[in-house]
């Protein structure tokens, strides 16, 4: 028998937890001066595949702030967030939605923001389907049950959240009334499954449209986008609020000074950030993320609609004015 979605998401996320918490996270405690540090990387392949990408620059962290930096990858967005709540890491990348959970729920605070090659801080979410399968976005929005359809974590920023604010909410289209299947799995797994036909149609971003094409560029090739959403804020580094304001700080200073300057050392983290699709990191704070504050509050508003639920609508309301009106205010 197939568990319903949300049970089998559960199970997931418990038995990561127990995966975190076997692992025994950073050795300092929340608050104290830690005598080291675990550094959260979402990657849906595990270490295998991301460690040698990201563990030079832990190197290199791990020297500029004294104390050994190791790193946790975790498949899932929530048990990231979890993991940061609880102590268990204290520095992590993750997306902008997944930022905001750690602000809000895991006492997390943004140091900064991931600028790409070409100097952009922002990317989009994509629909992919199989190259020459002749399915257009209108196809698709007409809806009929006639599609396999892959959404995101439902922590994800360009899985999710933005196509439901920017393409399906706008048009009235849940995803569960409108298509066959729905099913819920990292980018990946969705360009996989579209690429091979397990899937009709997906959600992606242009972020893993680079790196497909870089390490698997025989499914990249099977695979088109038919939709691209406005600008999303780029993944940030976030720390727990309550870590040694001291090594907080040269966590800091270390993220803004990595791969900037002339000579050979800068060239060779600039390297570094090169493998991973980074020029460098920008100074940022928690309100870079506002723009996922707007499609969260706007995901809430169809929710409410969606229940006739007039408290709902009138509070979702309200958020979107607040934060829309901070956005006119902005230089």
């Amino acid at each position: 028998m197939t568990l319903p979605l949300f049970t089998r998401r559960l199970a997931m996320a418990f038995v990561l937890t127990l995966g975190v918490a076997s692992c025994g996270g950073g050795d300092g405690k929340a608050g104290g001066a830690p005598t080291e540090i675990t550094f959260s990387i979402l990657s849906a392949e595990g270490q295998a595949a991301s460690g040698p990408m990201w563990q030079p620059l832990l190197d290199d962290m791990s020297r500029a702030v004294g104390v050994p930096v190791k790193p946790y990858f975790g498949s899932n967005y929530t048990v990231l967030v979890e993991a940061m709540g609880g102590g268990h890491t204290q520095v992590a990348w993750l997306s902008a939605k997944p930022a905001l959970e750690a602000i809000d729920r895991s006492q997390g605070e943004v140091i900064a923001r991931i600028v790409d090659p070409e100097g952009r801080d922002s990317y989009s979410s994509t629909l992919i389907v199989r190259a020459g399968s002749g399915i257009t976005l209108e196809q698709v929005l007409a809806c009929g049950k006639q599609y396999d359809f892959g959404i995101g974590d439902a922590q994800s920023t360009s899985g999710t959240l933005a196509p439901m604010a920017f393409l399906f909410n706008p048009r009235g289209v849940v995803p569960g009334e409108c298509f066959k299947t729905v099913r819920s799995a990292n980018h990946q797994a969705n360009a996989f499954g579209v690429a091979t036909g397990v899937l009709d149609v997906a959600t992606s971003n242009t972020v893993n449209t680079i790196f497909l094409a870089r390490q698997n560029p025989q499914i990249a090739a099977q695979i088109e986008e038919i939709w691209q959403s406005p600008p999303i804020p780029e993944s940030g580094i976030v720390v727990r609020e309550d870590l040694d304001p001291a090594m907080k700080e040269k966590i800091r200073s270390f993220f803004l000074t990595y791969g900037q300057g002339v000579g050979v050392e800068a060239d060779r983290q600039r390297s570094v950030l090169a493998g991973l699709n980074y020029s460098r990191f920008a100074a940022a704070d928690d309100s870079y993320l506002n723009p996922v504050r707007e499609m969260v509050a706007d995901q809430q508003l169809s929710a409410a609609r969606a229940r006739r639920d007039t408290a709902g609508i009138a509070t979702a309301e309200r958020e979107l004015q607040r934060l829309r009106s901070l956005r006119e205010v902005q230089p």
